[in-house]
């Protein structure tokens, strides 16, 4: 049953699809694994291998079928956007939010800090004079609220998000008490 409907019209398209969901298993993983996620990455890593199996046995049945093998290489490029979309969603992890500020540097900091962000100012100078420079460290999930925030309380601030590589203390992660 299941290998007449892989040798068949449809099944291109299975392994196309299956393809897409062991390349966006295994881009989700590999962006897990940078962040260090030990739970999760596991996980994701036996669904992906035991769906590539399936998919990789397929097309080497039907290695004389060019559209078997489009259906692979298809799925695996179309599963590479796919996974970086579904990583991009979960928005797991922590960002480092800089901003330099010309003018408003002390209200924008009161305004993030109203909404919950932590805020560490600093003074700056760039190539036009004296700025602000807005340090937080955040979760990925409320950059886009940050930038927001930014954009609406001081237009033309130089915003630049990067991701810590570890992140030790401070208000998200205070020293706990024994």
């Amino acid at each position: 049953m299941l290998s007449s409907l892989l040798a068949g019209p449809a099944g291109p398209v299975v392994i196309f699809f299956l393809r897409i969901i062991d390349v966006s298993l295994a881009t989700t993983r590999m962006l897990l694994m940078v962040r260090n996620n030990k739970v999760l990455v596991p996980i994701l890593a036996f669904f992906e291998v035991s769906i590539w199996v399936f998919a990789v046995a397929a097309v080497v049945q039907h290695l004389s079928s060019p559209w078997h093998l489009l259906g692979y290489a298809g799925g695996y490029a179309t599963g590479n956007v796919v996974g970086m979309i579904i990583e991009e969603r979960l928005a797991i992890g922590l960002a480092t939010v800089r901003t330099m500020v010309k003018e408003g540097g002390a209200d924008l900091a009161a305004s993030l800090r109203g909404s919950g962000f932590a805020v560490t100012e600093m003074a700056g100078r760039g190539r036009d004079g004296d700025v602000e420079v807005l340090y937080s460290v955040i979760r990925r999930r409320r950059v886009t609220r940050y930038v927001r925030m930014v954009n609406v309380n001081a237009p033309g601030s130089f915003v630049v998000v990067d991701e810590p590589k570890a992140v030790h203390r401070g208000w998200l992660f205070p020293l706990r008490k024994k």
